[in-house]
Order: structure tokens, then sequence, then C-alpha cells
């Protein structure tokens, strides 16, 4: 982890009404006068945290985070009983994005994602490429059919096969062939929280114990909270059965609406949780793109290699 800037507290936060009867939570850090950023988290669903900031040398960079709709200090929070996600879709993502940077004053800004944030990233570049003036991705996830089979129709379950029992757990035994992410969603949604708790907890483990290449007890102790298990297992879950609202080959379609944007993709050689090919179809896809694929390294931003790239890719794009 010494790779990372030291520890920065927040200048400015506040929640922001963006519609629809959410607030979002924002925080800025660094210098006020420095290169604008925007950091998006995972999941959808995981939240900001302090180590985040720490990304981008707080001398150079006014660095932007946020929680995304329904999760971390956002509100109403997702791991609430009466949780309505029918207006928790990409594209209010995006909208809350731009409703953010104007609030901030901000006329352009770097796009940091990882995972499912760079999904976001990328639909967002693709939607304002006028606004976005370079791109640090890790972990490309295009929200595909065939990555989300993948990862929960029993490819990744070659290689965690214990952990696939887990999570086959809460499901009834009539449909562990079937779709797993349309069971667990009537699971998740399910009002008993004898149902949708347990539900939530095995579908939150199950990532956090294969996105990194060696065992992290404490990041599978933090994604197994009760709370936070909830929020992120729903939002992922929802977004999944909707596939983000874009068509399956979207991301890559549209790839060349970031002509003239800068990017560099960071992507572990190991990641069961966003196979490399992602990465690579889309560094075909837009040649303005810097692949780097660290070997020795699975899908979480913290993997040892990939913070180095990461922090080496927001030193070289500081300006």
């Amino acid at each position: 982890m010494n790779e990372l800037y030291p520890a920065v507290e927040p200048d400015e936060h506040g929640m922001l009404p963006v519609g629809d009867g959410h607030e979002i939570y924002w925080e800025v850090c660094g210098n006020p006068d420095g290169k604008p950023a925007v950091f998006l988290h995972g999941g959808p669903g995981g939240g900001i945290s302090p180590g985040h900031r720490r990304l981008f040398d707080p001398r150079r960079y006014r660095i932007v985070l946020f929680d995304q709709r329904g999760c971390g200090r956002s509100t109403p929070h997702c791991g609430e009983p009466d949780a309505d996600l029918s207006t928790n879709t990409t594209w209010h993502l995006v909208a809350d994005m731009e409703r953010l940077r104007e609030h901030l004053g901000i006329e352009r800004w770097l796009v940091f994602g990882g995972s499912w944030g760079s999904t976001l990233a990328l639909t967002y570049a693709q939607a304002h490429p006028r606004r976005t003036t370079e791109l640090v991705l890790r972990g490309i996830f295009l929200m595909r059919r065939k990555e989300l089979d993948w990862f929960y129709g029993g490819g990744a379950a070659f290689l965690f096969a214990e952990q696939w029992e887990r999570f086959l757990d809460p499901v009834p035994p009539e449909r562990r062939d079937g779709d797993l992410i349309a069971a667990y969603h009537d699971l998740l949604f399910d009002p008993d929280p004898a149902v949708h708790g347990p539900a939530a907890v095995a579908w939150s483990t199950w990532e956090a114990q294969t996105i990194t290449l060696r065992r992290r007890p404490d990041l599978v102790e933090r994604f197994s909270d009760p709370r936070f298990a909830l929020a992120f297992a729903r939002i992922e879950n929802h977004y999944f059965t909707h596939r983000a609202w874009l068509s399956d080959d979207q991301l890559l379609r549209d790839a060349g609406k970031l002509a003239g944007i800068p990017g560099v993709v960071i992507h572990g050689r190991y990641d069961v949780c966003t196979p490399p090919v992602g990465a690579w179809e889309l560094k075909r896809a837009w040649p303005a793109a810097e692949l780097i694929m660290v070997e020795e390294a699975g899908h979480a931003y913290d993997e040892p290699g990939i913070l180095r790239e990461l922090v080496r890719a927001t030193d070289r794009l500081a300006g």
C-alpha cells in the first residue's frame, strides 16, 4: 500500500439532491486549483472510502468522490427494508455526475473508474466526451451477457468450487441450474429478513472471495457486514438483471466516441471477476488507450501491482 499518496481529508463535502427523492453524498479534497478528477466506485453499490482519495497527488489534483445512488452515505440507502430501485439506473447515475460537475463549477474532468466504475466511466464519456479530459480505467467490465454468465453462471466456479457451493446455498435446489441472477433477485427483494439477509451475505461474499489473487479475510469480513451486503447485493442484482440498460456490445460499438480522449486501461492477468478479454477488446476498439496488463494480480484495485499502475497513470496525466 506504500504506492498510495498520504491520507488527506475532504476540504468540502455535502449532500446533493439529484431528483426522485435521492441525495448523493459528495466530497472534494486536494488542490482547489488543481486538475479536476472524479472517482467512480465499483459494485454498483460499493461506495467510496478514504483510500480512494490517495490514488491522486493532492498537490496537483482537485479530487471529487461521491457515493452513487442507494449506497454509502447517499440516501435513501438500499439497505432499508422499503428501498425502491426504480429510479436507480445507469442513466440516472450519468445525469447525477453532470449535476455534480455543474454544482462544483467544473468544466471538464478526468474520469477514473474501476470494475463497475469502468462501465459507468465509459458510459459517461461516450455520452459526454467534451466533459472528459482523460480516462483511467481498471478491471474492465463491459456488462455483456457472456461476462455475467461467466461469473454468475458457473464459469468462475471451476476455480472457486467451495465458494461457489456457498453461493448456491440460499438458492432453492430446483433453481440452481437456471438463471441465478433471476433466482437471487427473488431472494434479495423478498420482504422477509430471514430470506433476503442470508442471500445478500452469500452474494456479497462470493465476490469478496474471488476478486483478489490471494485470500483476503479482511475484505471478506467487510463484504459480509449485513447492512453493506444488502445494499451492495440489491443494487448489483438490479443492474445485472437489467444489463445496466445497455445493449450487449454498446460500450465497444460506441468506442469511436472516445476518439481524442487519452486513456489508460489497467487489468489484472488473473482477474476472475472480469476476465482480461474485455480489456483487450476495448483496447482494439479504442486505439488511443494504453493497455497495461498486470501480471500476478486479480481484480481488486488494491492488489499491489494494480495499485502501483493506477497511481503511475494519475501521475502521468496530472499535467
